[in-house]
C-alpha cells in the first residue's frame, strides 16, 4: 500500500516573461468573485463600527485602570 504524500505542493519553477506574467495574472483575476458596490459600502461600515466599539473599549478600560491607579499612588 502506498502511502499518501503530504509534502507541501511547490510552486512551478519556469521562466516567465513580464508579458506572459501579467496575462496570466490578469486571467486569475477574471475569475474572482469581486463583490457589488453595495456589499463593500456595507462591509466597510461594518468595519467601522466594530474599529470604534473596540477603540471605545480600549479607551474606557485604560480610563478606568488610570483612575484606580492614581488613586492607589494617592
Amino acid at each position: 500500500m502506498k502511502k499518501p504524500d503530504f509534502s507541501i505542493a511547490k510552486p512551478a519553477l519556469e521562466n516567465v516573461g513580464p508579458i506572459q506574467f501579467v496575462r496570466q495574472a490578469v486571467d486569475e483575476l477574471k475569475k474572482v468573485s469581486w463583490p457589488t458596490r453595495a456589499e463593500t459600502l456595507k462591509l466597510t461600515l461594518v468595519v467601522l463600527a466594530v474599529s470604534v466599539a473596540v477603540g471605545a473599549y480600549i479607551g474606557g478600560l485604560d480610563f478606568i485602570y488610570t483612575k484606580l491607579i492614581e488613586t492607589f499612588l494617592r
